[in-house]
């Protein structure tokens, strides 16, 4: 492990060939305040579901898809997260992103992180949910999904009705063309956002510096039309909270 400081159109053709990603940025700094009193003394990736934490559970998936890069961030308790990951590499590599100093958030850690990530495009996954795949393997869905004359970020959704242990309105309207669009304020949207997404290094362009929301990058990237959606074909957990636990084990058990 090194360190460092419906849409049909988007429909995927299971049986194209795409080049595949094989780098992943694993979104695993936050202080986890919801997760609590578990994160008292543990970072939230390492809290378990099904007897495995659920870093662990994101390293599995990501193996699976065909990663072979893994980026890392780390902020709470990230001796312990390093200390983990020295233990689970298992065959992929792993580069440890330091925010030791200061918590960057979603756009700010993927940005301090880019020198390890890369110049093709790379997956970003939030470690706080869990997923069971479809009938397509789905970083795979992602991949076959992926146009890079049109897009600079495709994310993964999933139906609001359908969205495990997930609290809220849905977060994005998709057009035919597979377009996002936000959700209008005191609406429901049709989509929840699964923390799971494919991106270009282009949706990174002057962007911002210190701690900033990936919400930035994609609202102007939604100005100019290229943040799409593609629709999860398998199961989908939000495990944000102790009581959501239970919940994704019983997912898991089903899937």
């Amino acid at each position: 492990m090194k360190k460092f400081s419906k849409p049909l159109a988007l429909r995927p053709d299971p049986h194209a060939a795409r080049a595949q990603p094989e780098t992943v940025m694993l979104l695993a700094a936050g202080l986890g305040k919801r997760m609590r009193p578990l994160t008292a003394t543990r970072p939230k990736p390492l809290v378990e579901v099904a007897g495995r934490s659920l870093l662990d559970h994101a390293l599995d998936r990501v193996r699976a898809g065909g990663v072979r890069r893994a980026v890392v961030n780390v902020h709470y308790l990230a001796d312990a997260l390093e200390a983990h990951l020295r233990n689970h590499a298992d065959g992929l590599e792993i580069l440890v992103s330091n925010e030791r100093a200061q918590l960057l958030e979603t756009g700010g850690g993927v940005v301090h992180a880019l020198p390890l990530l890369g110049d093709q495009p790379f997956y970003v996954v939030n470690t706080d949910n869990l997923w069971v795949d479809g009938p397509v393997d789905t970083l795979r869905l992602l991949a076959n999904g992926w146009d890079d004359e049109r897009m600079d970020a495709l994310l993964l959704v999933v139906p609001l009705a359908h969205a495990t242990a997930h609290g809220g309105q849905g977060d994005f309207h998709m057009d035919a063309a597979g377009h996002l669009r936000r959700r209008e304020p005191r609406r429901v949207a049709p989509f929840v956002y699964t923390g799971i997404q494919l991106v270009s290094p282009r949706l990174f362009r002057d962007a911002p510096g210190g701690p900033f929301s990936m919400n930035i990058l994609w609202n102007r990237a939604m100005q100019e039309g290229r943040v799409f959606g593609v629709v999860h074909q398998g199961l989908w957990c939000d495990v944000g909270t102790p009581a959501a636990i239970p919940v994704a084990e019983s997912m898991l058990r089903r899937g």
